[in-house]
């Protein structure tokens, strides 16, 4: 039996997926649409196995943007590759029931079995509400699961539910149309059937979320239907002005009632306490200056927590080395295993922890519901540029990928708004900057010399230039080139809640799951075509130094290296940046790749104390301060990820803009790390 689990963004439903699923989910994207697919698998209570289908957060039924459309092509059984499902769990917020039962009464409508999972009772209980749980199943006759899925209360009962042989058909009615809109929509619906834009067994409701669709292409409709949904839309507006308003009206009355009959207000003491702690973390003044300490603290954390680990992570690989040199004779394979495979992936794999560092604050900073404060936060910054916080969003969500960021855009309803996101999102420091600026402050700044503070100081300090670059440029973008108004932002802010960890350490195990797939597979092959690159052809009788300079990487590098030369880059740098086109952070695996290719003497130090000394033929050293300066800033600008860039076009559906982020980022790179290295040698002068 699939069911299909829906409900309002900030309802708590990815949490109930996750505490009935467990470590028995997967994640896709849908066939044709950039939108995320959460699938997994529970036990009903009589052993058999139930499949679970974790659909976009929305408001409503009528879709205003690609992830709401997906939703409701799901429950109407009209996504490709997905089966309609059997029956849904509608998640509602206790704390927002009239709200949040607007989505559920019209999942009610489409006729599918229907479970309310009323979830954040406690929430509900601090803002002075008591929800009648009983009272509600009986209004509408579906059944009603009370939980708090934060700490795993309701779940039996809600499995309990599930398990069900039969479920009772609801008594919700849906509110009268007026009699010239159904005629409408009854002659919309025949059309429709006729040119096979829908089925002929559908019901009303298609045409009416047709009729009302934001953009009808999200429907994966075209051409001729689309023009003919959208004369069905201002035949219907003609006939019957404001009918839209007055539906919506006449549903919310309705659920009004229901609300009025199911809870009670109790009178609370004082202030709650999500208001005592917005009266702080919203503060225009104290806001900013805790946003501040929180991603200080985050830094912090990475150059301490995470050392331990990355110590003990960089024992394992070098007693690895260690042992396959000692039990394989010399020779090109045992080089390709320790100087290709080991050196490549454990320059990347080292830097896990502080990844997972990375997401645990971001799940927590989502869970608490501090997230939307931040996006509230930079509201007014937003402003400055044209934009407003809502695409702060997925700038933020960048942080941790650029692509599903990108893939977020797609809740902003301007179309100029989304793509000057499109553009920009990249310059956000996503975890793949994250061994690239670790590795270069770990060599700038050896750990017995430098507190980590100064250290997470440094690394909040690139955070903050990538977001100036982001802010700066889509001014620039909204001023220049994509010139209109900016779009007011709506944002709901939810009660501040206690974390559901057991949902944080999921995503934290998918994330080290990908991470680790993605060494395993994607990175182990880019380092051995870079180990075969900086190893053939061998020149008989020539020092490790002498082959790697005339392999066909030292080739490349030197070619090369008058263009990089001005940013104080030597060959084997230009090596490592054209390694890291594929990604950013193959930028530390082709490092390890090329100095364990050159290494004379099996060296096994850490990729950072090769680094410090390395030098030029002259005997300078190559990593100076400005040098190291140089790099961070270019990577903090650079647009090396091909997926972002395959992503972007998707989003588009050009090559126009993906070329023209290559080539804006590029040069923003190339220009402000020239800068950089030239401000760095007259301070280190």
């Amino acid at each position: 039996m699939l069911y299909a689990l829906v409900g309002n963004p900030n309802c708590g439903k990815t949490t109930i997926f996750n505490a009935l699923t467990g470590l028995r989910q997967k994640v896709a994207n849908y066939p044709g649409v950039t939108v995320e697919k959460k699938v997994g698998e529970c036990i009903s209570q009589h052993g058999q196995k139930m499949r679970l289908i974790d659909l976009p957060g929305s408001y409503s039924l009528n879709a205003r943007s690609p992830d709401e459309a997906v939703m409701r092509d799901v429950l109407l059984g009209r996504q490709a590759g997905t089966p309609r499902p059997d029956r849904v769990i509608c998640v509602l917020d206790a704390s927002n029931l009239e709200r949040n039962l607007y989505l559920a009464t019209q999942v009610i409508e489409l006729g599918l079995p229907t479970i309310l999972a009323l979830n954040m009772m406690d929430v509900a209980q601090a803002r002075g509400l008591r929800v009648d749980g009983a009272a509600l199943s009986r209004e509408l006759g579906v059944p009603v699961v009370e939980c708090q899925a934060s700490t795993g209360t309701g779940i039996l009962p809600l499995k309990l539910a599930m398990s069900q042989a039969d479920l009772p058909p609801s008594l919700w009615k849906q509110p009268s149309l007026p009699d010239t809109v159904t005629a409408q929509l009854a002659s919309c619906r025949n059309v429709l059937c006729e040119i096979g834009a829908i089925d002929a067994r559908s019901s009303m409701l298609e045409p009416l979320y047709l009729i009302n669709d934001h953009d009808p292409t999200h429907y994966g409709i075209a051409g001729e239907h689309v023009q003919h949904i959208r004369a069905s839309r201002e035949r219907v507006e003609s006939l019957a002005p404001g009918w839209e308003q007055s539906f919506i009206r006449g549903r919310y009355d309705a659920i009004g009632k229901i609300v009025t009959s199911v809870v009670s207000k109790v009178a609370i003491q004082g202030k709650t306490a999500t208001d005592r702690l917005d009266a702080l973390l919203l503060h225009p003044l104290f806001g900013i200056v805790g946003l501040g300490l929180v991603l200080t603290l985050l830094g912090y954390m990475m150059f301490t927590v995470a050392e331990g680990p990355m110590g003990w992570i960089e024992g394992v690989f070098g007693s690895l080395a260690e042992w396959v040199k000692s039990h394989m004779p010399e020779g090109d394979v045992r080089d390709l295993i320790t100087d290709g495979v080991i050196a490549g992936v454990s320059g990347v794999v080292v830097f896990l922890p502080q990844i997972l560092i990375l997401f645990f604050f971001v799940g927590i900073m989502e869970d608490t519901g501090y997230m939307a404060r931040v996006a509230f936060i930079v509201d007014r910054v937003m402003s400055w540029v044209g934009l407003n916080g809502k695409a702060f969003l997925p700038i933020l969500s960048s942080h941790a990928c650029a692509v599903p960021g990108i893939m977020a855009t797609r809740s902003i309803d301007s179309p100029k708004d989304r793509l000057v996101t499109i553009l920009v999102a990249p310059l956000a420091a996503c975890s793949a900057r994250i061994p690239v600026y670790s590795l270069l402050i770990a060599t700038l700044m050896p750990s017995s010399e430098v507190p980590p503070l100064t250290k997470s100081a440094i690394f909040v300090a690139l955070y903050a230039t990538g977001l100036g670059g982001a802010f700066f440029f889509a001014w620039l973008f909204k001023g220049i080139v994509m010139r209109g108004a900016s779009s007011p932002m709506v944002l709901e802010m939810p009660a501040y809640k206690l974390p559901s960890w057991r949902s944080i350490l999921l995503h934290l195990w998918e994330r080290a799951w990908v991470f680790l797939r993605r060494a395993g597979s994607v990175i182990v092959g880019i380092t051995i075509l870079i180990w075969a690159a900086s190893t053939y052809p061998k020149t008989a009788g020539a020092s490790s130094s002498e082959n790697l300079a005339n392999s066909f990487a030292g080739r490349a590098g030197h070619l090369i290296e008058p263009i990089i030369k001005p940013l104080g880059y030597d060959w084997k740098i230009g090596i490592g940046l054209i390694g890291s086109f594929a990604a950013r952070e193959l930028f530390v695996g082709t490092m390890g790749v090329v100095y364990a290719v050159e290494s004379e003497d099996d060296d096994l130090s850490p990729l950072r104390d090769r680094l410090r000394e390395e030098k030029w033929p002259v005997g300078a050293p190559v990593y100076t301060p400005a040098v190291c300066l140089s790099l961070l800033v270019f990577y903090v600008f650079a647009m090396q990820c091909m997926s972002t860039l395959a992503v972007t076009r998707r989003e588009t559906n050009s090559w126009k803009w993906p070329l023209f982020q290559l080539g804006y980022l590029s040069l923003a790179a190339y220009t402000l790390a020239f800068l950089a290295y030239q401000v760095g040698l007259r301070l280190c002068a």
